[in-house]
């Protein structure tokens, strides 16, 4: 998704709701609502995109929980354990943000019956978690037993170790499902609008500071069988660079840099997908297959009607450009397809 930003995205506010929908937990309506409700408040906050999910995305510093619901690291360092009974099919979320929430979602559709655990690095959001009937945990909890199912989700920026972090994570899978990373489109070598997939060529370690630290990741991820799912640029209505772009109104960047988009919802329906596969270790990639100069991502945005603000155009004529995402060979090994197959369709815009 583009490269890791660590700029703050103010929200853009819509004139009519958001045209995408979550569909229901199988546990209760108002489990449902409650995800709608919490991605809402998120989404009315000033807030960091990560191309990423990485991306993508956002480490959940998830209200306050209770003593008894909190699992993990007192604040003076001290270790504390949660015996808990994990199932086969149970399911640890790292970083249950955007992204991790509605992998949850969709977790729980598949797998009624199943626990899901969601590991943060405070409290903050613990009762927003626990209303969407996710466990929560923090960082360094020993649950007395491994997981099948272990995703991680939580961005670069949280820590000064990532790849140690994404170690961390994946001493709590036992080996026998999946443990998927969700990476970043950001390593692809090519910076000329070319063409790239999931074979494609990265850039070689040493070159950038900022891809280094995906690779050293992955890399953790390959070696200990787990999965790489290198995840294109996350949106949704009010949230994503085309947001930003439209708050600033101009912005100093080449018009006709390619850039690549898939939907939050269809990251979450591809990384379950991937899961179920057990896949082991892997390279996988999430596009819409339908890459947009950053230009006709503004044009689309216009096209829609739905924005108050009017965007007055990219100032720059230099710069690297970007790449044509396709995983094609990702869609047809997975069974996979988005519910939301362009940027266009998703706004409702005929192209």
């Amino acid at each position: 998704m583009g490269f890791i930003s660590c700029i703050s995205f103010p929200t853009i506010n819509s004139r009519i709701l958001s045209t995408h929908h979550f569909s229901k937990h199988s546990t209760s309506a108002s489990s449902s609502y409650s995800l709608k409700f919490a991605l809402r408040r998120q989404e009315d906050k000033p807030k960091v995109s990560f191309f990423f999910p990485l991306t993508s995305s956002l480490m959940a510093t998830p209200i306050q929980a209770s003593s008894s619901s909190t699992i993990g690291e007192t604040s003076d360092g001290l270790k504390v354990q949660s015996h808990v009974s994990i199932g086969a099919n149970d399911l640890l979320i790292v970083g249950p943000g955007v992204l991790g929430r509605l992998v949850a979602e969709q977790w729980r559709q598949e797998h009624p019956e199943s626990q899901i655990f969601g590991q943060t690095v405070t409290t903050n959001h613990h009762g927003e978690l626990e209303n969407l009937g996710i466990k929560p945990s923090l960082k360094g909890t020993e649950y007395g037993g491994k997981f099948s199912y272990v995703i991680f989700c939580a961005p670069p920026s949280q820590s000064a170790d990532y790849a140690g972090e994404v170690r961390n994570a994946a001493s709590n899978w036992n080996g026998e499902g999946s443990f998927l990373f969700t990476s970043s489109s950001a390593p692809y070598d090519c910076f000329d609008n070319g063409e790239c997939n999931e074979d494609s060529p990265v850039v070689p370690l040493g070159k950038s500071p900022r891809t280094d630290v995906l690779l050293k990741a992955e890399k953790v991820v390959l070696e200990c069988g787990g999965t790489v799912l290198r995840l294109a640029g996350l949106y949704t209505e009010t949230r994503g660079a085309h947001t930003y772009w439209l708050s600033k109104e101009t912005i100093d960047a080449r018009p006709d840099h390619i850039l690549n988009l898939i939907h939050y919802e269809d990251a979450a329906s591809l990384a379950v997908a991937i899961m179920k596969k057990k896949a082991g270790a892997r390279i996988f990639l999430g596009c819409d297959n339908h890459p947009l100069s950053r230009q006709e991502v503004m044009d689309l945005m216009a096209q829609s009607g739905k924005f108050d603000k009017k965007f007055k155009g990219f100032t720059s004529t230099s710069g690297p450009l970007g790449k044509k995402l396709n995983n094609s060979k990702t869609r047809a090994e997975i069974g996979w397809e988005p519910k939301y197959p362009s940027f266009a369709q998703f706004l409702g815009v005929s192209t």
